[in-house]
């Protein structure tokens, strides 16, 4: 049990330093919901929807409206309607929010004490992977 809390320990102290090294840099500060709905876009493959993020991270459709209206005015994802069904609105992702998720694992990783070399070639690694289609 001991292991598992020092475990449990270091990654509070990496969110800790991360949280840090994020607010003290120059650029947007987000908020824990745009930063959750920021990751879940970025991070977890396939379409994103409005009602799709709610149900994900179980909040309500406009709390999701409310990350995804800051996240749009920093050009870190926008809205599209859907073509397929215009009652639906699909997130998108940005080249600016690419790069910001670039900074944010760069960060992480030295908050974390990975060496620059093994953070660089996972994201280049990772980057190029193939991205399954949106089904």
């Amino acid at each position: 049990m001991a292991q598992n809390s020092s475990t449990t320990d270091q990654l509070v102290n990496t969110l800790r330093d991360t949280i840090v090294a994020m607010v003290r840099r120059d650029g947007p500060d987000l908020s824990a919901r745009q930063l959750g709905v920021f990751l879940t876009c970025y991070l977890e493959e396939g379409a994103h929807t409005v009602r799709g993020l709610a149900a994900a991270l179980n909040v309500s459709k406009p709390a999701i409206t409310r990350a995804l209206d800051r996240l749009g005015e920093l050009d870190l994802a926008r809205r599209k309607v859907d073509p397929m069904d215009r009652r639906s609105v699909l997130v998108q992702r940005t080249l600016k929010g690419s790069a910001y998720l670039r900074e944010l694992r760069s960060i992480m990783g030295e908050a974390a004490g990975v060496p620059a070399t093994g953070r660089t070639a996972k994201i280049v690694r990772e980057e190029r992977a193939p991205r399954r289609a949106a089904g």
